[in-house]
């Protein structure tokens, strides 16, 4: 693709060395990934600054730069006022706007979007439809498929790009779930994806060590659906506190959704009750009810199936053939994954102070009246530590033994963030410290019986822990069936 072709959609600010019809063969944002022809972009990251590797990505065979200022280099260089905000426009055009023929689903939210698009997916397809899905763990082309690794929620864009064209052109699918973090939004990673529809499953804080303040926490969360036109679908959590002001920020003509336990909703459950086995719920369309028995458990699942339900009577999809569809689902990876059965040990991606509310909540539901709640959880490093003491005071409420440890602790002192958690606690008598996560785990060993039921939050399906100088290899579930010997089912 020619130079002039690619940057179509770019505000450009000044170009140097320019020469239109010079071949771009593929958008590079690390200079140790360059191929020959490619034009790098110069991100300015958190640790690194592209604009220091723009001579090494030429010598490599960079064949154009985009950047933020002028670089004393001798090809064609764009010049733009941020690299961040305009290499989605590049990959957008570069790949052709893939996302214009596909049926683009996003969701959003502090909670739940993993499990959702999941259940959204198993929903579309039961309707004989091909469903992708993009998201946390990855890619992947169907529902029983296996995962393409991603490094983030939602990858940047030059890779989500070239995914939702290998997906429209080479696999012919026509549908996508897809995970959209705040940080994208911001960032502008989902710049030129054409959504024709957007769920929001609850917003509670979180990542306010990148946003600052709710307020900015929700303006990130509110751009998807500010993108939706007229015609499109919005599916909303009417209970959730900043249901209203989602609502308030849709262009006209976009079709409103809504689903809820607590408020009047287009779809709502009744009737709810938790067993071992999991939930069961009637669930209330406008034509109709439905007895759902589910394999999953907690009223954040309720939720999340409530999403998917109301995206599929959204599209006129048949409510029966989709609540069958999820019915058998034991749920998403690392998210109220049961590991252990005796004592009944479940691991849960759960790393906010909601999430730990929801996630020891359901936990309770289903601990026998004689038996203990444990939690074992930690909190990231260089992330909100204004969220620490909170999860601290939610684990002292709600479980009956607590044990702090490590999460990913990065470049912090470990025992500063258990610190921070603790002063959450109104009495830390009681609560048991181990830095060590593994040991931490291990020690479940000493204080439960068979029909206690453990908690270990914060990680979820991730198979690492990011230390200081390195990341090892560390998967709870892994460890918890160590520490047990193997008491899988």
């Amino acid at each position: 693709m020619k130079l002039k072709e690619i940057i179509k959609n770019v505000n450009v600010k000044e170009y140097i060395n320019y020469d239109e019809n010079t071949e771009i063969l593929g958008i590079s944002y690390n200079s140790k990934k360059i191929t020959k022809g490619d034009i790098f972009v110069c991100m300015r990251g958190e640790h690194v600054d592209g604009h220091n590797f723009a001579v090494d990505a030429v010598n490599l065979g960079a064949v154009a730069i985009m950047c933020e200022t002028k670089l004393d280099i001798n090809v064609p260089q764009v010049i733009v006022a941020s690299t961040e905000q305009s290499i989605a426009p590049l990959a957008d055009a570069f790949y052709h706007s893939p996302s214009k023929d596909i049926n683009l689903i996003g969701v959003t939210g502090t909670n739940g979007k993993t499990t959702v698009t999941h259940l959204v997916q198993r929903i579309i397809e039961a309707s004989q439809k091909r469903c992708a899905l993009i998201g946390t763990l990855g890619y992947k082309l169907s529902a029983d498929s296996t995962y393409h690794e991603a490094k983030h929620t939602t990858p940047q864009a030059p890779e989500l790009q070239r995914t939702l064209t290998l997906i429209k052109d080479k696999e012919h699918i026509e549908n996508v779930s897809m995970e959209v973090s705040s940080h994208a939004l911001v960032q502008n990673r989902v710049g030129g994806c054409q959504f024709n529809c957007a769920i929001f499953t609850n917003l509670t804080q979180d990542h306010l060590d990148y946003h600052v303040t709710m307020d900015r926490y929700f303006d990130a969360k509110a751009l998807l659906f500010k993108r939706l036109k007229s015609g499109d679908k919005a599916i909303i959590n009417i209970d959730d506190s900043y249901a209203q002001r989602f609502i308030n920020v849709l262009s006209e003509g976009v079709k409103l959704f809504t689903y809820g336990i607590k408020k009047d909703a287009d779809i709502k459950a009744e009737n709810i009750k938790f067993s071992p086995k999991g939930a069961s719920f009637t669930c209330i369309t406008p034509e109709n009810k439905y007895d759902v028995q589910l394999s999953m458990n907690g009223m954040f699942s309720i939720y999340n199936v409530l999403a998917a339900l109301t995206t599929a009577y959204a599209y006129g999809l048949d409510i029966a053939t989709s609540i069958k569809s999820l019915e058998g689902i034991k749920g998403v990876a690392g998210r109220f994954e049961v590991v252990v059965h005796e004592p009944l040990i479940i691991v849960d991606y759960a790393h906010t102070p909601d999430g730990l509310k929801n996630v020891l909540t359901a936990a309770r539901e289903i601990t026998p009246k004689d038996s203990s709640l444990v939690c074992v959880f930690g909190c990231g490093g260089d992330r909100d530590a204004t969220k620490r003491p909170k999860m601290g005071a939610i684990a002292e409420e709600l479980a009956d033994k607590v044990i702090v440890t490590s999460d990913n602790p990065r470049s912090e002192d470990p025992q500063q963030i258990i610190t921070d958690i603790l002063t959450g606690f109104k009495s830390v008598n009681d609560v048991i410290v181990e830095p060590d996560r593994r040991k931490a785990i291990e020690y479940l060993r000493k204080i439960t019986s068979k029909n206690d039921v453990v908690v270990v939050a914060g990680k979820g399906h991730e198979d690492y822990q990011i230390l200081n100088d390195r990341t090892i290899h560390f998967d709870d579930r892994e460890e918890v069936r160590k520490a047990f010997e193997l008491q899988v089912k």
